[in-house]
């Protein structure tokens, strides 16, 4: 069964950058439609920050639209989140999600603070 980890959080000072990596084993992402959601410090709810399709069709919230981008390159088992202009708003956890048909996998998330 493939497995999908998430890495590149941080603490990170408003206006600065991170690159997210959601990377999976026992698999490849080629056919993953990949998403990557956010929840708040207290948050009840995941919200989609970012996606990208098996065609590489992209979209985006619109709290993040023009600061972020998903990208999935050549490298066949790794999508990457690159978030610039943090904001404290920004600050969550942020997850990875994998969708093919009927299958669904979230990573365990990765912390990201924005914060002077």
């Amino acid at each position: 069964q493939a497995h999908f980890v998430e890495s590149g959080g941080g603490l990170v000072q408003p206006g600065g950058s991170l690159r997210l990596s959601c990377t999976v084993s026992g698999g490849t992402l080629d056919h993953y439609t990949i998403g990557w959601f956010r929840q708040a410090p207290g948050g009840e709810r995941r919200e989609l920050v970012a996606r990208i399709t098996s065609g590489n069709a992209t979209n985006y919230a619109d709290s993040v639209n023009g600061r972020f981008t998903i990208s999935r390159p050549n490298a066949k088992n790794t999508v990457f989140l690159q978030m610039n202009s943090l904001k404290p708003e920004d600050t969550a956890v942020y997850y990875c999600n994998a969708l093919l048909g009927p299958l669904n996998f979230w990573g365990q998330g990765t912390q990201v603070s924005v914060s002077s």
